[in-house]
């Protein structure tokens, strides 16, 4: 089970460059809106020092991280969902993610087209959370529009969805977040299935050259020289480390792993195999089998559970077992972050 983070913005603010470095994958970079028309994929390891210190205690003969995957949308514009410059197109590619990381320029190069004029990241920012609130608002119109026709029946499930669908559309009409607006666990999981743009979380990269001054900017974000960390992605690691440089890459991408409130867990395949999975915060043992395996969720009957902590201190699964670390869980058990797991079927 992957995760998908769409990089998004304006026009020639980065994105591609940022694309570029984070995947190593060659893309067409110019200083000129829409080079990006169909949406580059690439999937990205999730940097995690404890899986390489559960494989030193494992020995194991295969080690596989767990990903990410990233894809490079092509630039918004103003009016973007009524169509301006292919706006419905980009904005339905966003609609496939599962979360939003918006590049916002905060560099002046006279080479480099400025379709917005001016350095101004936080009009940047707002321009294109106003596109995506104005496409959920079309969603949620159409939407209201069908429910109303459903709930002339007198279903009490359907003017239920109804009522919600309302209540969503007032606050957005008001300028609000659907990831803003208080809604119980039961609501979140009922408009799942619309992929409301604005439900989404989303993180921001101010892409500065440093030699601007960094602007006011009240959304979260991590300040990066991209076109420094495209020249870093080229070099090997020996390299970086002999020119005593440091990419914030691996910042980043946990960063898009914590906005998307994901956590890891391990499984040791009987020593030939060290393995991370990514799995949504609060799920039970059952549902993390299902991700190593369709038939562990259907067929779970309980887990061997140690934390990544105590299985490096044991120094071996069986010294875990000696010592009666290891934790026989049923049905119910809620995954922590950094458990080791065995499952039992």
């Amino acid at each position: 089970m992957s995760f998908s983070v769409g990089i998004v913005g304006l026009p020639n603010v980065g994105k591609s460059t940022l694309f570029k470095a984070l995947t190593k994958i060659p893309v067409d970079i110019a200083p000129y809106p829409f080079t990006t028309i169909h949406p580059n994929v690439g999937v990205v390891t999730v940097p995690d020092e404890r899986l390489e210190k559960v494989a030193e205690i494992i020995k194991p003969e295969k080690v596989t991280p767990t990903i990410i995957e990233f894809i490079d949308i092509a630039g918004l514009v103003k009016g973007a969902h009524k169509g301006e410059g292919l706006g419905n197109q980009f904005l339905a590619q966003i609609r496939s993610c599962d979360a939003i990381l918006e590049v916002v320029r905060g560099f002046s190069d006279s080479n480099v087209e400025n379709i917005l004029g001016e350095i101004n990241p936080e009009k940047e920012a707002e321009i294109v959370e106003t596109e995506l609130l104005m496409k959920d608002l079309e969603t949620l119109e159409n939407l209201i529009e069908k429910l109303e026709k459903e709930a002339k029946s007198k279903d009490k499930k359907e003017i239920k969805k109804l009522e919600l669908a309302q209540k969503i559309k007032n606050e957005v009409s008001q300028g609000k977040l659907i990831s803003k607006i208080e809604l119980t666990q039961e609501e979140s999981q009922e408009i799942k299935e619309y992929q409301l743009l604005t439900k989404k979380p989303i993180f921001y990269v101010l892409n500065t050259n440093g030699k601007n001054p960094v602007l006011n900017f009240k959304f979260p974000y991590l300040l990066m020289n991209l076109k420094d960390e495209e020249g870093l992605s080229e070099l090997s690691v020996s390299e970086t480390k002999e020119l005593g440089l440091k990419s914030q890459l691996d910042q980043l991408i946990i960063s898009c792993y914590n906005i998307l409130d994901l956590i890891t867990f391990y499984t040791v395949a009987g020593g030939k195999e060290t393995r991370a999975w990514t799995l949504k915060r609060d799920l039970k043992a059952p549902q993390a089998g299902g991700i190593v395996h369709s038939d562990f969720e259907e067929k779970f009957i309980r887990a061997e559970v140690i934390s990544w902590q105590k299985l490096v201190e044991a120094g071996s699964w069986l010294n875990a077992r000696e010592k009666g670390w290891l934790q026989t869980v049923g049905h119910d058990y809620i995954v922590q972050d950094g458990d080791v797991i065995e499952f039992k079927i």
